[in-house]
């Protein structure tokens, strides 16, 4: 995992507004989320069963999360890598993972090692000035 150093931790929005913006952008809401926290998150690269993904993580300050009236509070971006089998299992749910993957594998690797640390740092970095925009001048 790496953090990134960015502007967006503290900052504060409206879950709906946020929501809308973040999907134009190519962000969905992580699958971890619960109604007092979630996380955007966005495949910065894919290439077999290796994924990097941006999450940036926030908290309900006010509301619950499905609400779009929901006040959101941002913490630490960071960049994340996930390794998954991609091949066949010899097991019980094997015609699960005949079409060569099997959404309910757990990752060979779920928190992989990121090599070209600053390429993907520089390339999260990016993707979150482009949220950055979202908000006035303060």
């Amino acid at each position: 995992m790496l953090k990134l150093q960015t502007e967006l931790e503290g900052k504060k929005a409206y879950f709906g507004d946020m929501q809308d913006r973040f999907k134009n952008l190519g962000f969905d809401l992580g699958g971890n989320w619960d109604y007092d926290k979630g996380s955007f998150d966005s495949i910065l690269w894919r290439e077999g069963g290796e994924t990097i993904y941006i999450r940036i993580p926030f908290f309900v300050l006010d509301g619950v999360l499905d609400d779009d009236d929901a006040s959101i509070e941002f913490q630490t971006p960071y960049i994340i890598k996930h390794v998954v089998n991609i091949g066949l299992d010899d097991d019980e749910n094997s015609l699960l993972t005949a079409s060569g993957f099997n959404q309910f594998q757990d990752p060979v690797d779920a928190d992989g090692q990121i090599k070209n640390k600053n390429k993907w740092e520089d390339a999260g970095e990016q993707a979150v000035k482009q949220i950055i925009s979202f908000f006035p001048n303060e």
